[in-house]
């Protein structure tokens, strides 16, 4: 595994041992910032002035991968020990820790945010709701910049609503437009703008 473009292209990042972690695939990777590059929908520019927060950050693959094409900041939110052993040196070989904030938590139940992203990677376990789970939780305690753009990971054939249910602390402004939707042998990425108001 390693970093596919910019500044950092070709530095091997490590990975956990065990099952505990997927992370993407430098293939999958590499199209999805491709896409995010010279979509008319982002571009490069976008790109280069983006905050960005990985979610279930795993290595962190995603995360130093849009620092290494010019990203402003990044954070990585995970919880397994063993994955952010593995994201603490890989920021280490990128020579990201000047830019990069790491939050051992989980998606699901963040702390209230310092500030707004603008670029959102969620990568999670396949097949267990953690998009829609993890995307109210990110909203609700402030972490989605509004227009942010949201980068899904799952499984080919799982099925989810790009737009959170109304909730207590949450109410949606209207249906986000899917901007992209590919599928990459086992993994389907699909990545559509947020927009939302809080009571």
């Amino acid at each position: 595994m390693r970093i596919v473009g910019g500044d950092n292209k070709g530095r091997a990042l490590t990975a956990p041992s065990g099952t505990s972690t997927r992370p993407t695939s430098d293939r999958t990777r590499q199209a999805i910032f491709d896409m995010l590059a010279h979509a008319p929908w982002y571009g490069q520019e976008e790109l280069e002035k983006a905050s960005v927060l990985d979610c279930y950050a795993g290595t962190g693959a995603l995360g130093l991968e849009a620092l290494s094409r010019g990203a402003e900041k990044a954070a990585f939110i995970e919880r397994d020990r063993s994955a952010l052993a593995a994201l603490r040196i890989n920021l280490d070989i990128c020579k990201a820790r000047d830019r990069s904030r790491v939050l051992s938590c989980s998606v699901t139940h963040p702390p209230k945010a310092t500030e707004p992203y603008t670029l959102v990677f969620l990568d999670p376990p396949y097949g267990k709701g953690l998009v829609e789970s993890g995307l109210r939780a990110l909203a609700r305690n402030g972490w989605l910049a509004q227009g942010a753009l949201i980068v899904t990971e799952t499984g080919a054939t799982e099925e989810f609503t790009p737009i959170m249910p109304p909730s207590e602390h949450f109410m949606p402004t209207l249906t986000p437009e899917i901007l992209c939707e590919r599928r990459f042998g086992a993994a389907k990425v699909t990545i559509w703008k947020h927009f939302s108001t809080f009571p």
